[in-house]
């Protein structure tokens, strides 16, 4: 039954908010009285598939140093929006993608699913934190000449609106407003499909590796 309920859960059909309610509850009920091993296994089912229907379409992974060897940051972003090199492991877990590059620019969209709820039965803050902080790098990362790395110094986010499961799909846009020598400062805002605003964040990012020469 549990089994039956996890892919029902997932079938790509409309079904009533009401109808994914029941499914979900039936999902996280059953699991509240079983063993954290088995419930484990239910997620995983559930992510699995969600995984191997995204393979289809993008490859996930980390790109070796050759791969890379003598591109721009903007140039390892967009070829990882064209699907030239892999996308990180941690876009599949979750459920988000760059989808578009520009001078200081980076945007992600994602889609918020049942396994980002938190105990409440909303999508997890960290979830859009996760948003926040990806858009600000790749937004700095863009700016950078091939050799030069980074790293998040602080990210901070204020939650504007809950976020659900029904939202749909969210897109954060990250924009590179101050650079130094050394430090990049980006904002973020994080939006529904109707432009509202469910986020917004800062991220502090230093340079490393040869950042004063840019």
């Amino acid at each position: 039954m549990i089994r039956r309920a996890a892919r029902r859960l997932l079938q790509p059909t409309q079904i009533s908010i009401a109808a994914r309610t029941s499914r979900t509850r039936v999902l996280l009920g059953a699991c509240g009285r079983l063993g954290m091993g088995v419930c484990i296994y239910i997620f995983c089912i559930y992510k699995g598939m969600t995984i191997v229907q995204a393979a289809g379409a993008k490859r996930y992974g980390v790109a070796l140093a050759e791969d890379v060897a003598g591109m721009t940051g903007r140039e390892v972003l967009q070829a990882i929006v064209e699907g030239r090199l892999p996308a990180p492991p941690i876009a599949a877990t979750m459920s988000f993608e760059l989808v578009e590059v520009g001078e200081g620019f980076a945007a992600f969209e994602g889609d918020p699913g049942p396994h980002l709820l938190n105990p409440l039965g909303t999508i997890h803050g960290g979830w859009a934190l996760t948003l926040i902080d990806s858009a600000a790098g790749c937004a700095a990362h863009s700016l950078l000449p091939a050799g030069v790395g980074y790293a998040t110094v602080e990210t901070k986010g204020n939650f504007s609106r809950p976020i659900m499961t029904e939202t749909g799909r969210v897109r954060a846009e990250g924009r590179v407003v101050a650079r130094g020598r050394q430090i990049v400062s980006a904002e973020v805002r994080v939006l529904d499909a109707e432009g509202r605003v469910l986020a917004h964040g800062t991220s502090t990012i230093i340079l490393l590796g040869g950042a004063g020469k840019s």
